[in-house]
């Protein structure tokens, strides 16, 4: 049994505002002191005994320039080392919203280097299992989601597709011996540290976040990050199981500041409300003398009841911010860290012996007394042995005699019955094994020379059907490529007669002038005229909306965050091919040394048996190969591992990409939702648009169908804009008037949907 106290830590967040007065100081033998200091307001009065100082102490005291590898060797890892040996274990992060708790836990989604405590945690874990080989480890994982005091499985493949309401709910269930169970909470195995990844990622896919006015993206409820971890030795009947938590609390936020309302609203007091319950929980177990800890109050504190004053080592982090803003709800962070403190756990070794080893060995201990028994009390059996018996004890020495271990034993009891049976069992074995030896010879001849001429039959019968399939192969490419090459010829034939009709239906209909002027209002709405024709050939992405997604694109907040992502990719990729070449060329060369080896072997036993003496000393030029092939082996390990940790990094930043591409997707598809939501709120100048359209449309052509058409003939021959043509051509004013309509509503709004959107995106980016 290990007694210590709750180990608490303290992260400050990195701000550009300015901050408020506070120093850190980590050289004190004691741990690390953060000290806040608010000047006295003179407005509250003449007589104002505020304090004006106040001074914390923690285990140690990150500032902000602290680095994740930092946090993880200080907090996680000691942590870590303690699951590994046996004991519970628990991480959790407490602050107010907007702190930084899931950045210290799980990570940004930006750079491999800002990975939290939890995927780092893992990939120690699990190089720790791939370097201890005296020891079998099992590892499961859970990952609960506690929305609005309701449990959810995060890992639950139904997630996605249900609403949150329709999936099942995690309830508590507690044994008469006061330990809890979760119902409806999936343990999902885990055999490398990839499958473990993937699932942390698709939990953090389905947890619950949204935008407040104190944090972008604000976690809506407390997740617990479980990695249950169970390990033997090879035939040992004891295991050691032991379970980590790595917990991110939601963010304690005042209504009054932020002025939330609606969803956010009712999550911010159930927020509230399972964070005060949490704090009723560390009170009581602060007091000495306190008989009942209200733990049933929340579902998070009945979770968590081991890992506050009970079984395991905990941890905790205090994250605060230093905004001049947010200084009183650090320093209330601050304070209920110290109460944390002051609480006593009682970790346990938790080691337990295999339910099913033990009964089997505790069968077959009975089984020998029994026996034992029988021998000294002398009670003999008479009656005869039932067909099953002779059965079984037929099978017993058939298993005995083809057991090539020499120290294998014949169980039969102290029944005299059963020893008389075996030995004459055993005398036909004998006897019988002469005649089959002679028969035995007499026949391996004539199998021999049968089996090879099945062989070869069967050799050859399998290069005929490769013969066959070969042909049919090539004949079906063959008549694919021909088709292929008829289908090319006859497109390209439809398409010169297609272009030949156009060109002489367009100079026999339209006049001089009118083709001056269309081709004026062609070059003047070139993205309209495009989009107009990308509606026709079908639901594909139009020009102007690329080039919308283009300009978005450029000016996004995350654009350098991708751009630096992909080069990293790539540079990860470059190394990893080239260490995948070193530990090529590292294993060539092992493999030549010991071929070098082996032919000196050989030379000095060859000389040896000719010189009629064994030459005791060792021969240099082995040694020197020996301690070669050490070497390369040593050089093949280190590149290897190496290698393997940058797979396990191209993996994430292949995670971040895609994550950010979702995520920028998701935006633009939201403003050019938005902007054309704008456009229909005012529907009258589309009605003035339409008939100013229609005639202009009626000046130029006899329909709206043949508008359109000639236009497309007139773009085909269009060359394509440059970026500065369509600057100058965005920063001309597009008139209602100027813009060829079709007469559809829904044709029509879209167009100018597109037209508003345009001008509003080239406005914003300065064009």
């Amino acid at each position: 049994m290990v007694k210590q106290t709750i180990q608490i830590f303290a992260r400050v967040k990195p701000t550009e505002k300015p901050p408020a007065v506070y120093s850190v100081d980590n050289e004190e033998q004691s741990g690390g002191r953060l000290e806040f200091v608010v000047p006295r307001d003179l407005a509250d009065g003449f007589i104002n005994n505020k304090r004006e100082s106040y001074r914390f102490r923690f285990q140690k005291v990150f500032d902000q320039a602290a680095k994740q590898e930092e946090i993880f060797e200080t907090i996680a890892k000691p942590v870590a080392d303690n699951v590994l040996a046996g004991y519970n274990g628990t991480i959790f992060a407490y602050g107010q919203t907007g702190s930084g708790k899931t950045f210290t836990i799980t990570g940004g989604a930006e750079r491999y280097s800002d990975r939290g405590i939890i995927p780092r945690t893992l990939s120690y874990l699990y190089q720790h299992f791939s370097q201890d080989s005296s020891t079998v480890h099992t590892t499961h994982i859970s990952y609960l989601e506690i929305y609005n005091e309701v449990g959810y499985d995060l890992l639950d493949p139904r997630h996605e597709a249900s609403k949150l309401e329709d999936l099942p709910k995690v309830t508590i269930m507690e044994d008469p011996d006061q330990n809890i169970h979760l119902k409806n909470l999936s343990l999902q195995p885990s055999a490398n540290e990839e499958e473990a990844l993937n699932l942390l990622f698709l939990g953090d896919t389905n947890r619950m976040i949204a935008e407040t006015p104190m944090n972008q993206a604000s976690t809506r409820s407390h997740c617990i990050f479980t990695v249950h971890l169970c390990s033997r030795e090879p035939g040992s009947a004891t295991l050691r199981r032991s379970k980590l938590h790595l917990v991110d609390l939601a963010g304690s936020e005042r209504v009054g500041k932020t002025g939330v309302g609606g969803q956010i609203l009712t999550e911010a007091k159930y927020i509230n409300l399972s964070l005060h319950y949490l704090e009723q929980v560390i009170t009581a177990l602060s007091e000495k003398n306190r008989s009942h800890i209200p733990y049933r109050n929340s579902m998070m504190t009945s979770v968590l009841r081991d890992s506050l004053g009970g079984n395991c080592m905990t941890t905790m982090i205090a994250t605060v911010s230093v905004d001049k803003r947010n200084i009183d709800e650090s320093i209330s962070t601050c304070r209920f860290a110290q109460r944390v403190a002051v609480i006593k756990n009682e970790a346990l070794l938790n080691e337990e012996l295999d339910p099913a080893l033990m009964i089997a060995r505790l069968k077959k201990e009975i089984q020998l007394l029994k026996e034992e028994l029988a021998m000294v009390t002398g009670e003999q059996r008479n009656d005869e042995l039932t067909p099953e018996e002779i059965q079984g004890l037929e099978e017993q020495v058939k298993v005995f005699l083809d057991d090539p271990d020499p120290d294998r034993t014949l169980d039969l009891g102290p029944d005299m019955r059963k020893i008389h049976l075996c030995f004459s069992l055993l005398k036909v074995k004998v006897r019988e094994k002469p005649c089959v030896q002679k028969e035995t010879d007499n026949t391996s001849h004539l199998a021999s020379s049968d089996t090879q001429d099945r062989q070869a039959h069967r050799e050859l019968l399998k290069l005929k059907d490769m013969l066959t399939q070969r042909d049919n192969e090539i004949s079906i490419l063959v008549s694919m490529l021909k088709k292929e090459k008829k289908k090319v010829q006859e497109a390209n034939a439809q398409l010169a007669n297609f272009s030949n009709g156009d060109m002489t239906s367009h100079s026999s209909s339209t006049s001089t002038l009118g083709e001056k002027r269309l081709k004026d209002e062609t070059s003047e709405n070139f993205p309209l005229a495009q989009h107009l024709i990308n509606r026709q050939r079908g639901p594909e992405l139009s020009i102007g909306r690329q080039e919308a997604f283009e300009v978005f694109r450029r000016d996004h907040e995350d654009r350098l965050t991708i751009e630096d992502n992909k080069a990293i990719l790539k540079q990860r990729f470059a190394e990893a091919k080239a260490l995948g070449e070193q530990v090529n060329q590292a294993r060539n060369r092992v493999n030549e040394l010991k071929k070098q080896l082996e032919v000196r072997r050989m030379q000095m036993a060859a000389q040896g048996v000719t010189g009629g003496q064994q030459n005791s000393e060792s021969d240099p030029v082995e040694e020197r190969l020996r301690n070669q092939i050490e070497e390369e082996k040593k050089s093949y390990k280190s590149t290897f591992g190496h290698l393997k940790g940058l797979k396990t990094e191209i993996e994430h930043l292949q995670h971040l990409l895609h994550k950010s591409k979702i995520k920028l997707q998701k935006d633009f598809q939201d403003w050019w939702t938005q902007e054309a939501t704008k456009l229909q709120k005012d529907p009258r100048p589309e009605r003035v648009e339409v008939k100013q359209s229609q005639d202009s449309t009626t000046r130029h052509s006899s329909s709206p169908d043949h508008a359109i058409s000639t236009q497309e003939r007139k773009l085909r021959d269009l060359p394509t804009p440059s970026a500065r043509d369509l600057r100058a051509l965005s920063s001309t004013a597009l008139s209602s008037s100027s813009i060829p309509l079709t007469g559809d509503q829904q044709t029509d709004a879209d167009i100018m949907a597109f037209i508003k959107a345009r001008q509003s995106l080239l406005t914003r980016t300065g064009f």
